[in-house]
């Protein structure tokens, strides 16, 4: 994977314009440590930091493909997983290779296709492409939005970037927020809206968006859109084609020049996955190497609850065995795994999931030791009803976002008064998504309402992930992909009738009955558990100490914002917070980590609020 940015001035560049270009790549270095590349037109610069994953000794970018005195240029982020079938069409059609990249083949795509080329893409991605004859941008975004891409409008043109701190880099966006900005930070957050960059100004390209920039201005459409449609397969029909879509997603996605892992957790995402990939890694005569993430003494403290009734650690050993992978169990001390929570800030450039971000970091950071490539279960939840918020009518029917059903912690901590208008600002980012969800005439009140909630899900918490995943594994130089994220799996899942998707009464009943001879059957069967979190008391002791560090720093700009009374009451009273801030597992000491995470934030990039 990669890291991308430029900008287009139709007037006159800044007289530092090369150092700019430089700083800006510097900030992508971790995305791409293996090379960089400028490219420098009259009106554009494109630029590109290189991690080399397929073939390492070409592919070099930004990527020119010249017609005569005029060319077009690729600058890349991403995989495409379709490369031999759009190769082999575009050879057809005349065109010829002189390496085996994907970039190569994107470039030629674009050539042919223009902007329709996206229909015709698998993957996971996000590129720019400088016309110079026509002096003109194109930028695009994969339709799940795996691969991040933001973007500010200047007077005269556009600056884009794969990371919001590139962007500060250019002199012409601030590290400056308003008040929908804090409202994103306090009332939503670690959520983000679709399209907002936090920073003033910043936008961000949202997933399946692309857009094309011109001397007549920026023009930002949707390629594609998820569509509701009768299924017309039956039940066993479903379950051979879920199966088979998995399977072939995963398949496309172990291609690697480079050494390549499976994260294990136990669950049945994970499982798959790394079933799928062993059994092709055992045809080859070779042992696929898989990893788990776990806390110091997190057996001693484990604490059941309705979103995490169990620990992993069994369920891991019994997988590892059955597919006689190498494993390796990545143990975080507590202590580290709280100081890092400013790192995973940084590397997000937000303030993120606490130590669920931070452990990731870490956890990151250790198998980039030994892989550059490692395969996730990331998103099935989301697209085939996995949340236990699918499956409570208590819950289903609440006319609120499902992760982050009341405001009253946000609201707790907040000093009274600032930020007026919190409520009415989610309340109809969750209207508009609703309202934007597509459904068919025929659909029952429960089959409309499962439609909305994947809508919600795949716009919203999912993005949330895919956020943190990425920028947590590209801060590590590690290339993560996410094969449930195949939007034919979306698009297959969200017309699938709620009875089927939730086969047997259990969240993502159709996956358990299209695997259930690949798996153990206490893997097929297994209740769903999140992403672990810690429970050592060490956690809560450290970033107590942060936080109160925090209040005693009178140049302290969160500290603006915070009542530390609140804070203190939540401390002493934990039980009293009825649901979790954000997702499953956010209670008071994520909380806590979230203010240190905020902090962090100001701090690091010299916010200003205006």
């Amino acid at each position: 994977m990669c890291g991308i940015a430029g900008f287009v001035d139709y007037e006159r560049w800044p007289e530092n314009a090369d150092q700019i270009a430089a700083a800006m790549s510097r900030t992508l270095e971790s995305r791409g440590p293996d090379e960089g590349g400028v490219y420098k037109h009259t009106h554009a610069y494109l630029i590109h930091r290189r991690l080399s994953v397929v073939d390492p000794d070409h592919g070099k970018q930004p990527m020119r493909l010249a017609d005569g005195e005029w060319g077009i240029t690729l600058a890349y982020n991403g995989e495409l997983y379709n490369t031999q079938e759009l190769k082999k069409e575009l050879l057809d059609l005349g065109h010829r290779f002189s390496e085996r990249s994907d970039t190569e083949v994107l470039l030629h795509a674009y050539a042919e296709w223009g902007a329709d080329c996206l229909k015709r893409l698998n993957g996971i991605y996000a590129f720019a492409v400088w016309d110079e004859k026509k002096q003109s941008l194109f930028l695009a975004r994969d339709r799940m939005g795996v691969k991040p891409l933001f973007f500010f409008r200047t007077e005269n043109g556009l600056l884009f970037a794969s990371q919001l701190k590139t962007l500060l880099e250019h002199p012409a966006v601030k590290p400056e927020v308003d008040e929908d900005g804090l409202r994103e930070l306090f009332f939503v957050g670690p959520g983000r809206s679709g399209g907002c960059g936090v920073f003033k100004g910043v936008e961000e390209l949202k997933p399946a968006q692309c857009a094309l920039l011109d001397r007549d201005g920026l023009k930002v459409w949707e390629y594609w859109s998820l569509n509701a449609r009768e299924h017309t397969d039956n039940l066993a029909e479903t379950i051979a084609k879920t199966r088979w879509l998995i399977a072939d997603a995963i398949q496309r996605q172990l291609v690697s020049d480079v050494p390549l892992c499976c994260f294990l957790s136990g669950g049945l995402d994970s499982s798959i996955i790394s079933k799928v990939a062993s059994d092709q890694y055992r045809e080859r005569g070779e042992t696929l190497s898989t990893y788990s993430v776990d806390y110091q003494d997190n057996d001693r403290y484990f604490k059941k609850s309705m979103f995490q009734p169990d620990s992993d650690n069994r369920y891991i050993d019994i997988m590892a065995e059955y597919i006689s992978s190498s494993h390796t169990r990545v143990t975080l001390d507590n202590i580290s795994l709280a100081r890092a929570l400013p790192a995973a800030a940084a590397a997000r450039d937000l303030p993120g999931m606490a130590d669920i971000d931070s452990s990731l970091l870490l956890f990151c950071r250790e198998i980039k030791k030994n892989f550059t490539v490692g395969v996730s279960g990331e998103c099935a939840d989301e697209v085939f009803g996995g949340y236990p918020w699918y499956h409570s009518r208590e819950i289903l029917f609440e006319d609120c976002f499902p992760w982050s059903r009341s405001l009253d912690a946000r609201h707790k901590i907040l000093r009274p008064g600032v930020l007026a208008g919190g409520d009415e600002y989610v309340r109809e980012k969750y209207l508009a998504t609703v309202r934007s969800t597509d459904s068919l005439p025929t659909d029952s009140p429960l089959q409309k309402r499962m439609r909305e909630m994947s809508m919600l899900n795949l716009r919203w918490f999912m993005q949330t992930l895919l956020d943190r995943k990425d920028r947590m594994s590209m801060a590590a130089g590690l290339e993560v992909r996410v094969p449930f994220c195949d939007h034919r799996i979306v698009e297959y899942a969200y017309n699938m009738p709620w009875e089927f998707k939730a086969l047997y009464g259990r969240e993502k009943g159709i996956v358990r009955a299209a695997v259930s001879d690949l798996l153990p059957e206490k893997i097929v069967w297994r209740k769903k558990s999140p992403y672990p979190k810690t429970h050592n008391p060490i956690f809560l002791a450290e970033v107590l100490k942060m936080v109160r560090q925090i209040q005693a720093n009178p140049d302290s700009v969160v500290s603006q914002f915070i009542d530390w009374t609140g804070v203190e009451e939540m401390v002493e009273h934990p039980d009293e917070l009825t649901s979790p801030w954000y997702g499953q597992l956010m209670r008071v000491p994520q909380i806590l980590a979230y203010i240190v995470q905020l902090d962090a934030w100001f701090q690091t990039f010299h916010v200003s609020v205006v």
